[in-house]
């Protein structure tokens, strides 16, 4: 239970922080740091209680505090001092020297005390959180971290190695060059020829590379790698001797030994290492001009101080300033075999990342050079790029300062040998310029429209737009199905200006799915028509359309532009009014066809339904419909299904230009984890898996490097966290390297007000801006200028959209760049492996379900209020599910039969509504949302769908907005409202929760009988209606740095449930049974099984990754789970997915048993390539790769004896 506790300053200001009894006095400092102003602009403080300054490893619940109580935070400021090229090392249990005569001593040691009791007090959170960042190589194999530790260690036994060194150290030697001393040095560098597990013996190269090495050849070390371990030996030696005597080790004096013939037992060679094992291994071996200082972890770096006035062989050493006391041979030792392990590890690390970096994995160990490593470490920097980040975990960042202009192909060369110099550019695909195909203006086109395109300045047209305009004004419905950029706007423009140019009472509607295009369209459209001897009246009907401006268009308007929610909301419902407009209606255009999918789509495809209805039963007219949309693999029979239409024409011939574009793969490099403590044993063993550095943070250097150079740049997020992420970490570099440009780069998505979105529509359209951070919101065709370069975070969810998004650059035939940055998730390495698969991919199918029964529902009713619903006529507009939609309305009280149609046809509203579309939310079929208000000004900064709002809004949560992170106050559960406050905090917050899903007829002993249908699918797999029920239990805290857990605070809030759809195949009791024999954990396998197929739904159907969910596995669940492998909706009512997934399981089993087996990860949990998912809500806390091929492959082979033995039941064999 969490105590709140009042933190006053002397200046009166106050704050109230939650904190666990259980934690220390020196995590509520943490706590305060990051988010009390006064503490985090004096950061320097002591805390106090009734006078009394509190220890930092006291416990919190140690202290009273009673009831008005409260802790003072009193700041000071520390002492600058000089700070001396190395310390000693010195002992955790030892303090310095007190002076009681002097008060500036007493200041000094005092402040010294506090420091160490911040390090100690965070004992039990990773070093990498720690202020000071403590230096994870700087510990022993087997030892906890000296600076955390609580109890001293046991005194280790030294390996032989260290052995010869600790009793040459204890001899009375005077010179290191005498013949005796420099023996025993040559015997013991002689013995270092491998780069071998410390635990084992063993050879790690000769593991790694477990093929193709001879049998009787124990090491697998190329010559270069020995001679590097050699040199390294010799120098750690000789500097445990200087370390000693407290003496710097010179350039100089290291080659001038290294020079001595035979006398370490060294050829001339190994003098070369000497500046490349500083380049390979910075942290250890440090090399310093003249000019240079230096502050490293006391002891766990060999510093050589390379003076240019000194001769190669000077060999008089310069005292080091005298430390506090004297040092001992046992601490020398210690920090040289440090220094020995941490140089071990750098460099096996560095295998590692080059081995999977540049999928070596199958080469000889001889074929990599040291120049490979050194090259992969980031030792050649471009010209006009420098070192200004040490990140966390110990590799350079390189930054590029410059802000020389670049064009995409010279940005290509520059990432080659800047940025990508870690191997993160695994491919890159030049697609080459493509010509233009023209064709003449028909002449039978009315003269208005040859001067409408000839005031855009439009002589000729292209292929593709000739064949569209034909093809409309000969009354055929069509679909352009064409690249971003390639003119599709004219392809309905010219027949709808050429119909309302021979009829001057027809009319057009537009729709279009966001505002933005809509204003966007109909810029272009007045540019277009503007001062023609015609009037079109183009008018924007939408939700910021005023009620005296509405009035006039609906009675003078011809072009009526528009989106789905108006004419649900606002045309339909009152059609009546619009009847001038729909009377004389001739086309009705679809622009972005591609964006009605899932949810949206269906819930349009039954709105378009409606205005065909109205307009045909009504208003007497049948309008053509146009459609444009990206290129997918079904844009007719999508269409057809918008819109319910028998017949559309495909135009798909694409004759735009396009100019040469870069598309590049890059792969964040990885590097290995190593904890401190035990688990440095693990790193030998492959236990400690290799990491990724963070996709955000790369793709935020990236677009950094963009806006430098002059590229204008959108940076594709597939969340709007992720966006505001992404803008926060490149203003933060940008501020490093170009501070003026800043500024050039905003968030576009969705949740903000229209005025903000106009204005960075505007400033990116003029120039002001250099660059973007967008959700998907840019996708779509909007003008915002040209743009040089895209950039996207991870896969989008389709095909389609990626190459809809990398479209946005190269507009106008210029060329550009596209960078996919991958993520760590399964599909993303998968296209990194095989960037073939991606590249040389179709693009997916759009799938729109207009029979979801509880939306066909929601339409119905609103249908029956605009005109009844006639059972026997509408079917045709809302297929066959109408009956049974208008039973349940009626059983609901919702729906009545006409008194006057005796044979009950026809069907009124009565329901409780006035409004029946007014209760239907299009966008998300929550209609409950929650609202962030901003409590200092009461700005309303966003609203989120309630089944996602307490992901993102609880008391205590990190909440972003426009690159800055507020703090939630207070949640109002029965006003839905969340009041926030701004505060610059440096973590950020993640939800503690788990789902259950309950099958309705799920738990049936037997399957329903075998069908036709059911028996040509060939699955067993079951879609049945199911209840989703979330529970928040708790949330953590996270810094935002090294993605290190500091807290866990605890959660009350509401469950939220709702009613959904859900695909699932019964798992045997055999394979249960065989899954246990094998001694493997069968909730775990089914966990990791159903990621499985997650994972590989994407390559078979277009959605996206919040559409779908699976059954996660609580690690602290004791309950008995249901035997199957279950996908579900996770949209209320579903939007058709399970019903697609049930056909195809029997095909997603075996991708995903193919995906699991054929991965090369050798952990029992798996790995993100094939049963972790980045969405799991238990955090892949409970996996069993092994377990899981177990399952899917039984699975498999069950539902093939099913049907083998049931084909033969039904054709027995004829003797």
């Amino acid at each position: 239970m969490e105590r709140e506790i009042e933190v006053r300053t002397l200046e009166g200001e106050s704050t109230v922080v939650r904190i666990s009894p259980d934690r220390r006095v020196g995590d509520l400092k943490l706590l305060l740091r990051d988010s009390f102003p006064p503490a985090m602009t004096s950061p320097n403080f002591y805390l106090f209680l009734k006078g009394a300054r509190l220890n930092l490893n006291s416990q919190i619940g140690s202290h009273q505090i009673e009831g008005g109580q409260f802790m003072v935070l009193v700041p000071f400021t520390k002492k600058s001092q000089p700070v001396p090229l190395q310390q000693d090392p010195i002992e955790q249990d030892s303090q310095p020297s007190m002076n009681s005569g002097g008060n500036l001593q007493s200041a000094a040691d005092s402040i010294w005390l506090d420091i160490l009791g911040d390090i100690s007090s965070l004992s039990n959170i990773s070093p990498d959180d720690l202020s000071n960042n403590v230096d994870n190589t700087s510990q022993t194999w087997g030892e906890e971290d000296v600076s955390v530790a609580e109890k001293p260690e046991k005194r280790r036994k030294l390996s032989d190695s260290f052995c010869t060194i600790h009793d040459l150290l204890c001899s009375d030697f005077e010179d290191i060059f005498d013949q005796k001393t420099s023996n025993k040095i040559c015997q013991l560098v002689e013995s270092i020829n491998c780069l071998s597990d410390p635990n084992t013996g063993m050879c790690l190269l000769q593991e790694y590379f477990d093929k193709g090495i001879p049998e009787d050849d124990q090491c697998a070390c190329p010559l270069w790698l020995r001679r590097v371990l050699k040199t390294f030996t010799l120098m750690n030696v000789l500097y445990a001797f200087f370390h000693l005597q407290r003496k710097c080790m010179t350039m100089g004096f290291l080659k001038g030994a290294l020079n001595q013939p035979n006398m370490f037992g060294l050829d001339d060679l190994c003098i070369s290492y000497v500046d490349k094992i500083s380049l390979l291994c910075p942290k250890v071996v440090v090399v310093l001009d003249n000019e240079e200082n230096v502050v490293t972890s006391q002891g766990s770096a060999i510093i050589i101080h390379d003076f240019s006035t000194e001769s190669s062989n000077q060999s008089k050493l310069a005292k080091e300033p005298r430390p506090a006391r004297r040092l001992s041979t046992s601490t020398v030792i210690n920090a040289a075999e440090k220094r020995m392990m941490a140089f071990r590890m750098d460099l096996w690390r560095l295998f590692q990342c080059f081995m999977e970096n540049r999928h070596f994995i199958t080469s000889m160990p001889g074929m990599l050079s040291l120049e490979d490593i050194i090259t992969l470490k980031g030792s050649e920097p471009v010209q006009g790029c420098i070192n200004v980040k040490k990140e966390k975990s110990g590799t350079s960042t390189s930054r590029c300062c410059g802000t020389d202009h670049l064009n995409p192909t010279e940005m290509v060369d520059h990432l080659r040998k800047g940025m990508g110099i870690f191997g993160q550019i695994i491919h890159i695909e030049e697609i080459n310029e493509k010509l233009a195909v023209h064709v003449d203006v028909p002449n039978s086109l009315a003269n208005v429209s040859k001067e409408a395109l000839r005031r855009i300045g439009i002589t000729r047209l292209y292929s593709h737009q000739a064949e569209a305009i034909k093809s409309s004004l000969s009354g055929k419905n069509v679909v352009v199905a064409t690249s971003t950029s390639s003119g599709k706007s004219l392809c309905y423009n010219i027949p709808v200006i050429e119909a309302l140019s021979k009829d001057m009472e027809a009319c057009a509607i537009y729709i279009f799915p966001t505002k933005a295009l809509a204003q966007d369209q109909m810029r272009a459209l007045m540019e277009m028509t503007s001062g023609l001897d015609i009037y079109f009246n183009v008018s924007i009907y939408d939700g910021d359309t005023s009620q005296m401006h509405r009035t006039w268009i609906r009675d003078n308007a011809r072009v009526l532009i528009t989106n789905p929610d108006m004419l649900h909301l606002s045309i339909l419902p009152y059609h009546a009014k619009f009847q001038r407009i729909l009377s004389n209606l001739r086309i009705i255009v679809i622009d972005e066809a591609h964006t009605y999918k899932g949810a949206f789509g269906c819930h349009t495809a039954l709105i378009l339904r409606r205005l065909r209805r109205i307009c045909l039963h009504v208003h007497g007219s049948n309008p053509l419909f146009i459609f444009c949309t990206a290129t997918s693999a079904n844009p007719r029979e999508h269409a057809m299904e918008l819109a319910g239409l028998r017949s559309v024409e495909l135009i798909q011939n694409d004759g735009s230009p396009s100019g040469a574009k870069y598309f590049m793969l890059w792969n964040p490099p990885l590097q290995l984890e190593v904890k401190t403590g035990k688990s440095i044993g693990k790193f030998w063993h492959g236990e400690s898996a290799p990491r990724r550095t963070s996709p955000i943070l790369e793709t935020a250097r990236l677009f950094a490097e963009m806006v430098q150079h002059g590229l204008r740049c959108i940076a594709f997020c597939k969340t709007r966290k992720l966006s505001e992420l992404v803008l926060c970490y490149t203003r933060e570099i940008l501020q490093e390297t170009a501070s003026s440009l800043v500024n050039s780069v905003r968030v576009y998505r969705g949740g903000y007000t229209p005025q903000d979105r106009r204005r960075i529509e505007t400033d990116l359209f003029e120039g002001k801006l250099q660059g973007v951070a967008a959700t998907n919101a840019l996708e779509l065709g909007i003008d915002v200028g040209y743009i040089d370069a895209t950039l996207h975070l991870g896969f989008p969810g389709s095909v389609a959209s990626l190459w809809q998004q990398a479209g946005r650059s190269g507009r106008r035939s210029r060329p550009s760049l596209a960078i996919y940055i991958a993520f760590e998730g399964p599909l993303d390495q998968y296209f990194m492996k095989f960037p073939d698969k991606l590249l040389r991919r179709s693009v997916e199918y759009c799938q729109v379900d207009s029979h979801n029964e509880k939306v066909l529902e929601q339409h119905i009713a609103c249908a029956a209020l605009e005109i009844p619903v006639s059972s026997q006529y509408d079917e045709k507009y809302f297929g066959p599910s109408l009956e049974r939609a208008i039973l349940s309305l009626k059983n609901k009280g919702h729906l009545v039969p006409d008194p006057e149609v005796s044979a009950s046809k026809i069907w009124n509203y009565v329901g409780p509504e006035d409004k029946p579309s007014a209760a239907v939310s299009i966008r998300a079929i929550d209609a409950n949302r929650y609202k962030v208000i901003d409590k200092s000004s009461n700005e309303v900064l966003e609203e989120i769908e309630e089944s996602k709002a307490f992901f993102q809004v609880y008391e205590g949560a990190v909440y972003m907005h426009q690159g800055c992170t507020y703090l939630i106050k207070s949640l109002l559960l029965s006003e839905k409202i969340a009041f926030c406050q701004k505060a610059d905090l440096k973590y950020y917050t993640k939800t503690r929760d788990y789902t259950d899903i309950h099958v309705v007829g799920g738990d049936l002993a037997y399957l329903p009988p075998m069908t036709t249908e059911f028996a040509s699918r060939r699955t067993s797999a079951q879609v049945n209606a199911c209840t989703v029920t979330t529970n928040w239990f708790g949330f953590y805290r996270i810094w935002r740095t090294s993605n290190q857990i500091f807290d866990r605070v605890d959660l009350s809030l509401p469950s939220y449930s709702y009613n959904s759809q859900a695909a699932w195949i019964r798992v045997p009791q055999s394979i249960k049974v065989a899954v246990q024999k094998n001694h493997l954990e069968f909730r775990a396998g089914l966990h990791a099984a159903s990621h499985a197929l997650l994972n590989v739904v994407p390559l078979y159907m277009m959605c996206n990754t919040s559409d779908l969910g699976t059954e996660c596995a609580n690690p602290h669940e004791t309950r008995d789970i249901p035997e199957r492998l279950l996908l579900y909706d996770q949209h209320s009512g579903g939007i058709g997915l399970s019903l697609q997934i049930q056909r195809l399981f029997r095909e997603l089993l075996i991708a995903a048993l193919e995906l699991v087996s054929t991965c090369s990860c050798l952990h029992s949990a798996g790995c993100p390539n094939c049963v972790q998912v980045l969405t799991c809500s238990e955090y892949n806390e409970v996996l069993d790769k092994k377990a899981a091929i177990i399952i899917l492959d039984g699975v498999i082979e069950a539902e093939n004896s099913q049907f083998s033995s049931r084909e033969s039941s039904v054709n027995p064999s004829i003797d």
